[in-house]
Order: structure tokens, then C-alpha cells, then sequence
């Protein structure tokens, strides 16, 4: 696969606001991870983005399918062709979310989705509003195109 990015390019790696804080998605998000998006599975799939996808699954994961999931996004991640980052609490380790930047319709774009618990919904829209200034102010892409 194509990187996402110039080889360059110093990926952020994290971003911190007042309510969340970004880290990369990874294997050490197992646990918090898996119970935080089957918790909000309704809540998810009217999430723009995420309407008539097969994730997330009625019947969750094991935490060993999730954990697949979890190397997939930290390989691509390595690897520069894709992005993904885990809502956090801003004080400590409690999953709230999760952010996604993916290979966007033309080179140079991005397609962004992200989510957030049902338990804290309100804060999808202050998720998607620092994103989008993050986006535009510390990556080098040309077109954002962020779901919904």
C-alpha cells in the first residue's frame, strides 16, 4: 500500500484537548477498547460513517478477534498508510472513542470517521471540531473529507 504520508513527515502523535486526548490505537487498548465500542454498538452505527457497515458486529468480538483488529490498525499505523487513534480520557486510560484516518478518494486526500461512546455523545461534536483543526494545522493533506 501507498503511505498516507510523506516518508518525511513526522506523524503527531497524540493531541490533547480539554475533555479527550488521541494516542495511537494499539494492542494495549484491548481491553478498554472492546468495552467501550460494544457498550455504544447503536450508537456507533448512527454515527456518520459508520451507517450500513459490517463493524461494528451485533454480537461484538472475542477480545481475541478484537485484539486482531487492534495489531491491524498499530501495523498500519507503522507502516504510514493508515491512522488510527483511540479517544481517551483526558486523565487517564478510559477509551471514549476512536479516530481514523484512512486513504481518502484522490492522492494528497483523507477520509476521516470517528466515533464516541453513547455515554458521552456530546462530545462528538467537540471530537470532530479539534480534529478538523488538527487535521488542517499539523497534517499535510490536501483535501479532508471527515464523514458527515
Amino acid at each position: 500500500m501507498t503511505p498516507l504520508v510523506p516518508d518525511d513527515f513526522a506523524v503527531p502523535p497524540d493531541l490533547r484537548a480539554a475533555r479527550f486526548r488521541l494516542e495511537p490505537l494499539g494492542p494495549q487498548h484491548n481491553t478498554a477498547d472492546l468495552a467501550a465500542w460494544t457498550s455504544s454498538i447503536d450508537h456507533i452505527r448512527h454515527t456518520p460513517g459508520f451507517e450500513g457497515r459490517s463493524w461494528p458486529p451485533d454480537g461484538g468480538y472475542t477480545p481475541e478477534r478484537n485484539l486482531a483488529d487492534l495489531v491491524q490498525h498499530a501495523e498500519e499505523f507503522e507502516q504510514r498508510v493508515a491512522f488510527a487513534y483511540t479517544v481517551l480520557a483526558p486523565d487517564g486510560d478510559h477509551v471514549i472513542g476512536c479516530l481514523y484516518l484512512d486513504p481518502g478518494p484522490t492522492p494528497g486526500s483523507v477520509h476521516v470517521r470517528s466515533w464516541v461512546r453513547a455515554d458521552v455523545a456530546d462530545l462528538d461534536r467537540v471530537l470532530r471540531a479539534a480534529v478538523r483543526e488538527w487535521l488542517d494545522d499539523a497534517w499535510p493533506f490536501e483535501e479532508i473529507v471527515y464523514a458527515g
